[in-house]
């Protein structure tokens, strides 16, 4: 099992940060080794909305089909796998005056037993770490980019 915590301040309205992150049509974009992220049936944002992701962790591509479990305009959005590697993701945001936002990420990995979950977490460990400091910076910088082309 691995889990992440994360939170940074971007310098853009909550509305703007939300509605970035909450844009399936971004994830690739940002989320670093997130190589698919396509919405299944009719549904592409909010509570109910299911995706088929794909991520690239070193030589593997993982796959997983995750389920919009919670979300709140503005607030939240929670995902978890229903298929493939289990992954759980919390998003929070909060107002820090009018032009920032701190968002909040938690991540959850559940890995395979056995021998295969002990190999693909020595390959995932410091894939988490790089992963983090990339999705931070990216997903920043975008979020405010987007926020002073949207004002």
């Amino acid at each position: 099992m691995i889990e992440i915590h994360h939170t940074a301040l971007a310098g853009a309205p909550v509305a703007a940060a939300f509605d970035y992150v909450d844009d399936y049509r971004h994830v690739p974009s940002w989320m670093f080794g997130i190589t698919k992220f396509d919405p299944i049936g009719d549904q592409d944002r909010g509570l109910g909305a299911v995706y088929d992701a794909a991520m690239k962790v070193g030589p593997k591509t993982l796959g997983s089909v995750v389920k919009v479990t919670g979300w709140e305009r503005n607030s939240v959005i929670e995902l978890e796998s229903i298929d493939g590697l289990y992954t759980r993701s919390r998003w929070q945001f909060e107002a820090v005056g009018e032009t920032e936002t701190r968002l909040t990420v938690d991540f959850h990995y559940d890995l395979p037993g056995g021998l295969a979950g002990k190999a693909l977490g020595k390959i995932i460990e410091p894939f988490v770490a790089q992963a983090i400091r990339h999705t931070d910076a990216t997903l920043r910088r975008q979020v405010e980019q987007g926020a002073k082309h949207s004002s």
